[in-house]
């Protein structure tokens, strides 16, 4: 707290920067806080996805008749069993049980009685080798003509869309933060060269004294230092709320995509992060403008 608290050799107290520069930081962190959690989300939901589905496919079986318990439909799934256990690459087959659909269509329909009455395929759960994977394109074509209404289902296929669209929101959010510190840069020079024009005089009275330029950058430079620390503080304590709020939000959706969005106190100490650097980025604009100023000034 002393560093904010030093005495400064010129009169800040009148500047227009005390009330201009702790706003603009506040919105540009504010924006800030909020592109970086998108982020972090995106991660997050990308390596839970592959960590969940990774080494995994499902093959899909249309029921012979509308009774999906009928002894055709059974023989259908036994043979494609047999198929996939004979398959080089395959680890486990499993057929998921008539509960197991249910519970997997439930969130997204919510009635039992209802589900129990479509024509739902027959899911079989298959887990193959990462190191020596089957032939995905010969399986499926053995499953299509020895099983009729059987199909392989490549997860892969949807994650690497879903992870082009990641990579293109991570790369926007990246964007939005760039540009955010920029203008928040901008906000500090504008500031610390408005303030250096109404100490003009004070300027001059200091280098007569024998101050370096230096030493009245330091002043600049703390100067932004504090305000870019109370604006920032500002900014992020509207969005932690935000944040949280939208957390809270997400854990009453259900259906297994969202539910699990939140953030961790490693990512919160990573959010926690945007005020300072922010504020350590309107310290040294505002020296560095200092200096280049001077440089041309006297």
């Amino acid at each position: 707290m002393s560093l904010f608290r030093r005495r400064a050799d010129l009169p800040f107290h009148h500047d227009a920067a005390a009330a201009f520069l702790p706003a603009m930081i506040a919105m540009m962190v504010f924006l800030a806080t909020l592109a970086l959690s998108g982020a972090l989300v995106l991660d997050n939901l990308l390596a839970r996805w592959n960590r969940d589905i990774k080494g995994t496919l499902t093959v899909q079986v249309i029921p012979a008749d509308p009774d999906p318990h009928s002894k055709a439909t059974a023989r259908r799934i036994d043979k494609t069993v047999r198929i996939l256990e004979e398959t080089p690459g395959v680890i486990r087959v499993r057929p998921l049980s008539a509960e197991e659909l249910a519970a997997l269509i439930e969130p997204w329909l919510g009635n039992t009685d209802l589900i129990a009455d479509l024509p739902l395929p027959l899911l079989i759960d298959v887990v193959i080798s990462d190191t020596n994977p089957p032939d995905l394109g010969k399986l499926a074509e053995r499953l299509k003509a020895e099983v009729r209404g059987a199909s392989v289902d490549d997860h892969r296929v949807w994650l690497s869309r879903v992870i082009r669209l990641a990579d293109g929101l991570e790369m926007l959010a990246k964007a939005v933060m760039a540009m955010v510190s920029l203008a928040a840069a901008f906000a500090v020079v504008f500031a610390t060269r408005a303030g250096m024009a109404i100490h003009r005089r004070s300027i001059e009275i200091l280098h007569l004294v024998g101050a370096r330029d230096s030493y009245i950058a330091r002043q600049y430079a703390l100067r932004a230092l504090g305000l870019g620390a109370k604006g920032a503080a500002v900014g992020f304590g509207l969005a932690a709320p935000v944040l949280i709020g939208l957390g809270n939000m997400a854990k009453t959706l259900q259906g297994g995509l969202l539910a699990e969005i939140g953030f961790s106190s490693a990512h919160w100490a990573v959010l926690a992060a945007v005020p300072a650097v922010a504020a350590l980025l309107a310290m040294a604009a505002a020296f560095l403008t200092v200096l280049r100023t001077l440089s041309r000034m006297l």
